[in-house]
């Protein structure tokens, strides 16, 4: 057996999180993630590389977090959000100087998120367009390429005070939202998100006093501007209706770049996002899901001036949430969730039903997101062996040639890769209560599937639960299946992928057909003799985490298990995180569907808790908070079971720094060891 991948390789990672391709398609930018080990933080880039590949990647922003890369319409300027020291230059010319000739820092605090624009024909550094005090969450180049719009909170002076005397330490938490949380913003306030118009080279900022932002989705979703290629008109999302913060409502709106002629063109019905323009200015493609049931599939609308409607009523799949929508010669391509993979689809206006394109013969690569411009695609693809970087192909060559006409662009991971052993790949399908369920299996180094030794399982359970796994390039799935664990991730009823009736067969009964599908998923595997049924792990973040509350409470499958981020209380969850919008829509109220919330979560059953459980939670997880965990926790100790609990300080719905990332791997591998009935059989002959 190969030497495992050592755990501290984590810092090692690179990933791609964004790609956009120049008009003419000849250039993309991307925003690449790092991970320091000198100060423990990860670190974004923006890098561009030419489509034809004929140089490696340059290193665009060096000294800063930069992302969100745009380029202007004419291709010679790049912008991009970046969080960097105040400019120089804007200083200086605005007379905004300190006593020793230094600029300023902004109100003394740390440099917030701005628009930075760099001039790719002319070189140098990129020039800072913003000076927002609240910083710059979104922006969209006018069709000029002299403009910019951003969407930012303005806070008014009294509600400047409050968050001066907040962010000072000694001022109290005030709100009267019903919707006064969200996870990784923290306690919400009432300051107002508005679209602002800002000149690039004069920097003068206009704002549009109609175009606001609202709503309990807002701070997750933004009010995303993008401005017409007619220039006469800039899309928005905002939710005005009676009681914003009571539904998961988004409308998508129009505006003048002056802000007048408001416009709302949807009808209150949808959730909408992604929304973009055709080239000629006159119809908005977009997509909208259902804002009380999160098990129909998205599907993607057309408003052509006159209203809208769906291209793809009869698809039951939905837009994956990283894919955007492209304008390609009068249809819009996407790419879709469909039976634990990615495919792209081209959509018609003009009534014929969508169609699956690019058919892809890498097994088990996997679309992650792309983007399109003059004939020119590039997408992010993923595969467990071979890393997660940027392809290109042109459109011509991929409707003749499909997924074989990509070329790779970037080798971000390579020195990674050709360093250790990383996972073969394999779809097992299997039975239970009468549904075909599919799981992605990851193997370790020299497993024969077809003459296997039974190996220790790691259950991988997805969150969501309307989500799905693909086989995808992991770093903790190779570390383990280095170690010789087979990871199995099953795509039970309730995730997405596999249409409507799928998902709602778990929607407000959790604890019900999940656990069917994982038990039946390690029973599978068993029977296969690929795991050996006294050495199965889990692990599972969000719902993955609840799903582990209703293993342990109703089975013993498992030998160890480690839920993260999850809730095992819906009741007391209930006002305390940011979901208030959606347990109400798929459980009801908890005062008038006791019985429903209860049945629902797992800790009513903690009792039966026998297998040792290490439960992780960050302290400001406002999706799934950490009170759940130390209630799951408390009760397995109650029991007298071996339990842990890991609370990581600062921290939201996930393990964001690289020391933390690494300690967490290190807690989770070293819990299923400490409980590997093999390992305790050889410590003991020792």
């Amino acid at each position: 057996m190969t030497d495992p991948i050592p755990l501290d390789s984590v810092y090692d990672v690179t990933t791609i999180t964004a790609v956009a391709l120049s008009p003419d398609g000849d250039h993309a930018a991307f925003v690449a993630r790092e991970s320091s080990r000198t100060d423990d933080e990860r670190h974004t880039s923006v890098f561009v590389v030419p489509t034809d590949g004929s140089r490696p990647p340059h290193r665009l922003t060096r000294a800063s977090d930069a992302g969100s890369p745009q380029w202007s319409p004419d291709g010679t300027k790049l912008g991009v959000l970046a969080v960097r020291e105040h400019d120089v230059g804007l200083a200086v010319t605005s007379g905004d100087t300190d006593e020793d000739g230094t600029e300023p820092s902004e109100n003394g605090d740390e440099p917030k998120s701005q628009v930075w624009v760099f001039d790719l024909e002319l070189g140098g550094d990129a020039r800072q367009v913003t000076d927002r005090d609240e910083g710059v969450r979104e922006f969209d180049w006018g069709p000029d390429g002299e403009r910019v719009v951003v969407s930012a909170r303005d806070p008014t002076d009294e509600e400047r005070e409050y968050l001066d005397a907040r962010r000072e330490g000694d001022g109290p938490i005030e709100t009267e939202r019903l919707q006064h949380k969200a996870d990784g913003a923290g306690w919400l306030d009432s300051v107002t998100s508005y679209l602002f118009v800002v000149d690039v080279e004069t920097r003068e900022s206009t704002r549009l006093d109609e175009a606001y932002g609202g709503g309990a989705y807002e701070p997750m979703s933004g009010l995303q501007p993008a401005w017409s290629p007619a220039g006469d008109r800039i899309a928005f999302l905002s939710n005005r209706t009676e009681r914003p913060d009571d539904n998961a409502v988004m409308d998508l709106y129009t505006v003048a770049p002056d802000g007048t002629d408001l416009s709302r063109l949807t009808e209150s019905d949808l959730v909408v996002g992604g929304a973009e323009w055709h080239p000629d200015g006159d119809r908005l493609a977009f997509v909208g899901s259902d804002p009380e049931n999160s098990a129909v599939p998205g599907q993607v609308y057309v408003w052509d001036g006159d209203g809208y409607e769906s291209l793809t009523p009869d698809l039951d799949r939905r837009p994956t949430r990283q894919a955007p929508l492209r304008w390609d010669d009068g249809t819009v391509l996407t790419a879709i969730a469909d039976e634990a993979d990615v495919r792209f689809v081209r959509a018609h206006p003009d009534g014929a039903p969508p169609e699956r394109v690019f058919p892809d013969p890498v097994e088990h690569r996997t679309l992650q997101t792309f983007d399109l411009a003059a004939g020119t695609l590039v997408a992010l693809v993923s595969h467990p062996s071979a890393g997660v970087d940027l392809h290109t192909a042109s459109l011509a060559d991929l409707e003749s040639a499909g997924g074989d006409a990509f070329e790779a662009l970037t080798a971000v991971n390579e020195e990674l890769l050709d360093g250790g052993s990383f996972p073969d790949c394999e779809r097992v399908r299997y039975e239970s209560a009468g549904h075909e369920i599919d799981a992605v299996t990851y193997l370790p180094p020299g497993f024969d599937p077809d003459d296997p030794e039974p190996h220790p399982l790691v259950v991988s359970i997805h969150g969501g639960p309307v989500h799905y796994d693909v086989p995808e390039f992991d770093f903790e799935y190779a570390a383990w299946t280095s170690r010789g664990y087979v990871v199995v991730c099953p795509n039970y009823r309730g995730g997405a992928s596999y249409g409507r009736a799928f998902a709602e067969e778990l929607r407000g009964q959790w604890g019900t057909v999940e656990v069917e599908d994982i038990a039946a998923g390690i029973e599978a595997l068993c029977e296969r003799g690929w795991a050996d049924p006294d050495r199965v792990f889990g692990r599972g973040v969000s719902y993955g985490g609840i799903a582990q509350g209703f293993l342990v409470t109703q089975t013993d499958l498992l030998t160890a298990a480690a839920p993260e981020h999850g809730i095992y209380d819906l009741r007391s969850v209930f006002g305390t995180d940011d979901t208030q919008v959606g347990l109400v829509n798929e459980f009801g109220l908890p005062w008038e569907a006791k019985e429903t919330y209860d049945a629902a979560s797992a800790i009513r059953d903690a009792g039966n808790i026998e297998t040792p459980l290490l439960v992780m939670a960050g302290d400001q997880d406002w999706r799934c908070p950490p009170s759940q965990s130390e209630q799951l926790y408390v009760s397995a100790r109650k029991r007298g079971v071996d339990a842990k609990l890991v609370v990581y300080p600062d921290e939201h719905h996930n393990v964001g720094d690289p020391d933390r990332a690494l300690h967490r791997l290190e807690q989770l591998t070293e819990w299923y060891e400490k409980h590997d009935p093999a390992l305790e059989s050889t410590d003991d002959e020792e």
